[in-house]
C-alpha cells in the first residue's frame, strides 16, 4: 500500500512539473528562464562528458603502462631463465 501511494505521489509530482513548466513557457520572461536552464544543463553535461573522457584516458595510459611493465618482467623472467638454463649447463659440463 506504501508503494503505491508513494507511485501515485511520483506521478502526480511529473505530472505538476509538466503542467508547471507548460505554464511558465507561455510568457516570454518563462521561455528565456527556461533557455537559461537549458543552456546551463548542456553546460553541465558537457563538463562532465569532458571529465568523464579525460579519466577514461588516463586509466587508458596506467592499463598501457602496466601492460608494458608486465611485458617488460616476462622478457626478463626469460632471459633469466635462459640464463640460469645456460649457467647449469656450464657448471654440469666442468664437473
Amino acid at each position: 500500500m506504501v508503494i503505491v501511494k508513494s507511485l501515485v505521489w511520483f506521478a502526480l509530482g511529473i505530472a505538476g512539473g509538466f503542467v508547471a513548466a507548460h505554464l511558465v513557457n507561455k510568457d516570454p520572461r518563462g521561455q528565456e528562464l527556461l533557455a537559461q536552464l537549458d543552456s546551463r544543463i548542456g553546460e553541465f553535461t558537457d563538463h562532465m562528458s569532458d571529465a568523464y573522457h579525460q579519466q577514461e584516458t588516463r586509466l587508458s595510459e596506467i592499463i598501457d603502462d602496466a601492460k608494458g611493465v608486465a611485458a617488460a618482467v616476462d622478457r626478463s623472467t626469460e632471459v633469466l631463465d635462459d640464463t640460469t638454463a645456460d649457467a647449469k649447463k656450464a657448471v654440469s659440463s666442468s664437473d
